[in-house]
């Protein structure tokens, strides 16, 4: 079996940004040399996450919205007494979720037709990081 790992390291210029990310989970799979398996692209911060979805300004408007909307940015959250303030980043990251799978066959991801995979900055201007990990044969 092969496996190949990598990190892509984040510091955005925003508190909450969405990265489309697939060109480099592409480039990292090719670089693999891996024929049939999956790679798995996890957010390694409790306030980011990686989601699967079509890649339209107007759809990525419309999950920040839903996101504001069901964690809003700014209430006293319990977590806020611990003296950080972005308990929304947290819950942002359990509704998004911070890792997938994608399967590879025959070489290349094996999307969707509309399919792009994104890294989403709930609590950003810091480095982050997010691991790139293909196995397979």
């Amino acid at each position: 079996m092969k496996a190949k790992t990598e990190y892509l390291w984040f510091n955005t210029t925003k508190k909450r940004e969405y990265i489309n990310i697939t060109r480099e989970v592409e480039r990292v799979v090719r670089e693999s040399g891996i024929q049939e398996g999956m790679v798995l692209v996890s957010a390694m911060h409790i306030t980011a996450g990686v989601y699967i979805n079509d890649a339209e300004s107007g759809l990525i408007q419309d999950i920040e919205e839903w996101l504001q909307k069901l964690a809003p940015e700014g209430p006293d959250y319990h977590h806020h007494r611990t003296g950080e303030v972005n308990g929304d980043a947290h819950l942002k990251n359990l509704l998004i979720g911070h890792e997938v799978i994608v399967p590879i066959t025959d070489g290349v991801l094996d999307l969707g037709p509309w399919q792009q995979i994104y890294y989403a900055e709930f609590d950003g201007r810091r480095r982050k990081r997010l691991i790139i990990k293909a196995i397979g044969e």
